[in-house]
């Protein structure tokens, strides 16, 4: 018996032994396939950054030589110029288009040393010049330096969405809207940051980095044309393009201090800029122009709305600038409102907005006060139907290839969460935090296609009563607060549920833009200490942790109007403009 027992004893201290030696054999392959693969990420960043520094350093000394050989030439009077001013010098060549791609070129080396706002420039840019010099017709933004948000498809590069999987994946060709900007004679010359994965409010990514606000260093651009936001207002570009989904041309701009434009879906084209998430269109994407004021916003509409953009995209609605509508000087009938009922504004957007109005008043139009139906609908079904629409795992999929970004990894694990768990989170959060609960809830996405074309019927329900309050009270346009001021840095990453003022006209398919109109005062941060919010949750309390020590930072109000009214929307961006700075000089 004893030698039995022995004998059992030695065969399983045998078996363990195996068992170890197998389980550490495991350990030790699965953590050889996480170091092989986090190093290959390692080694395609650092290919990716290399180009960057390369593409740098071609434009110093390109910038030098320039310098050499045109001594005379002030690049800064250039900058000086509106974008107005600056293309009638340059059709009637009083200005070269050399002098002012080189005037832009200096100054976007210096702000993107600054703030790390650009992912590459374009060392084609002056073979653009020689090519556009060749042709005897000159376009109207002839020799003009424009530049463009990274996910833009422009050929030979990559659009990589901050993601290191699309690192290696050159464009074949220019994006349509590229393709026209060339047509018309501007020349392309950088692209610009993004968020990781494009759809976040924060832009940082682990390519490219963190950019950073160009009025306050300790402060967000937002997401996601960021990149343009911060290189626009740090003077490095008369024009940009960027992309909106739910205020990524609009909250940028307004953290930034510059104007931007999401026009009607379809009147630009979005071939040929690069999705994260291919066939997520439920709601679309929108192509759009940003640049220092509303004047730059109408001549790039006026530019982009042309036969060259209908030829080549065939979806594009074929609808030129209306130049009656836009210079017409009857006076307009003005809906509005301070707050939503989801995210209480804080103190300075609501005084922005008050301010605003009354100067509208001032000036003979009729200020209407305007409820939208109750928006928290607006959230919940813009999830669903964009980013969450399959419970966040094709997000997560990306995000998985990738080192994750850490302002982004609280919305990660959110991304990459069961959805039987994320219901059952928000089961149990309700009775403390029913908004929270809500958004979690709406992150699992839809159940079934019946529960899919039941979010879309809910849409369509909710446009037509949104329409209807419009028509009830005859509006012409709308204005309505923005998010701002920019938020303190690692804030943005949290706090998606401060884009509903914007994201509400994403869902409406309606254009909007916002225009700069003052500055955080000490008054405005003074009240922002009484600030609770609605809700008085985790969102109200880091919104108010956000936007503290503000003192000094652009604001901006928000500007609406009916589908396919983009020329009567910039009317009223630019009637704001002008009453503003009419007030300033007084």
């Amino acid at each position: 018996m004893r030698e039995t027992l022995n004998y059992i004893l030695t065969e399983r201290t045998l078996e363990c032994k195996l068992l170890a030696s197998l389980g550490c054999l495991l350990a030790a392959s699965v953590y050889g396939l996480r170091w092989r693969k986090r190093r290959g990420i390692q080694k395609r960043m650092e290919q990716e950054r290399k180009r960057r520094e390369d593409s740098i350093r071609l434009m110093q000394k390109a910038l030098h030589q320039f310098h050499q050989q045109n001594p005379e030439v002030d690049l800064q009077k250039i900058r000086d110029l509106t974008l107005v001013e600056l293309v009638k010098e340059l059709k009637v060549g009083s200005l070269s288009p050399e002098s002012a791609l080189y005037a832009y070129l200096e100054k976007a080396l210096e702000v993107h040393n600054d703030l790390n706002c650009v992912t590459i420039f374009l060392s084609d840019c002056e073979a653009q010049i020689k090519k556009l010099q060749e042709k005897e017709e000159r376009g109207p933004l002839y020799g003009v330096p424009v530049s463009i948000k990274e996910h833009i498809g422009y050929q030979g590069h990559p659009s990589t969405c901050g993601l290191v999987q699309f690192v290696e994946d050159l464009e074949e060709e220019d994006s349509v809207i590229v393709k026209v900007l060339k047509k018309q004679g501007a020349i392309v010359f950088a692209k610009t940051n993004v968020p990781q994965a494009v759809y976040s409010c924060a832009t940082s990514n682990t390519i490219y980095g963190h950019t950073l606000n160009p009025h306050n260093k300790t402060k967000e651009t937002s997401g996601s044309s960021g990149g343009e936001g911060a290189l626009i207002g740090g003077g490095g570009s008369v024009l940009g393009i960027g992309t909106d989904l739910a205020g990524s041309i609009r909250v940028p701009s307004s953290f930034c201090g510059i104007a931007g434009l999401k026009p009607t879906p379809n009147r630009l084209s979005i071939r040929g800029i690069h999705p994260v998430v291919k066939g997520m269109n439920s709601v679309p994407l929108c192509s759009g122009p940003m640049a220092r004021d509303v004047d730059s916003l109408v001549l790039a509409m006026r530019t982009l709305c042309c036969d060259e953009m209908f030829r080549l995209d065939p979806y594009v609605s074929p609808i030129y600038f209306n130049e009656e509508v836009f210079s017409s000087k009857k006076l307009l009938r003005i809906g509005y409102y301070e707050e939503d009922g989801y995210l209480q504004p804080n103190p300075s957007m609501k005084r922005i907005l008050r301010e605003t109005k009354k100067l509208l008043e001032h000036a003979g139009h009729t200020l209407v006060r305007f409820q939208p139906p109750p928006v928290e609908c607006v959230m919940e079904l813009f999830l669903k139907l964009t980013l969450c629409g399959d419970g966040g795992k094709s997000l997560a999929d990306e995000y998985k290839k990738n080192i994750v970004h850490p302002h982004l990894k609280d919305i990660f694990k959110l991304y990459q969460m069961p959805c039987v768990l994320k219901k059952i989170m928000a089961f149990f959060l309700h009775p403390t935090a029913p908004r929270m609960s809500k958004f979690i809830y709406s992150a699992a996405g839809a159940g079934s296609v019946k529960e899919h074309w039941m979010d879309k019927k809910a849409l369509q329900e909710y446009q037509a009563k949104f329409i209807g309050e419009w028509r009830k009270l005859d509006l012409d346009v709308v204005i309505c607060p923005v998010a701002g001021p920019a938020f303190n840095t690692g804030y943005s990453g949290n706090l998606l549920g401060c884009m509903v003022y914007t994201m509400l006209y994403n869902l409406m398919d309606f254009p909007a833009g916002v225009v700069p109109v003052g500055s955080v005062t000490e008054e405005d941060e003074e009240a922002l200490k009484h600030y609770k919010g609605y809700w008085n949750d985790h969102w109200d309390k880091l919104f108010k942790q956000a936007v503290t020590g503000g003192v000094g930072l652009p604001l901006s109000v928000q500007c609406v109007a009916l589908p396919y009214q983009d020329e009567l929307c910039l009317r009223l961006m630019k009637e704001i403009e002008t009453l503003h700075l009419q007030q300033q000089r007084r």
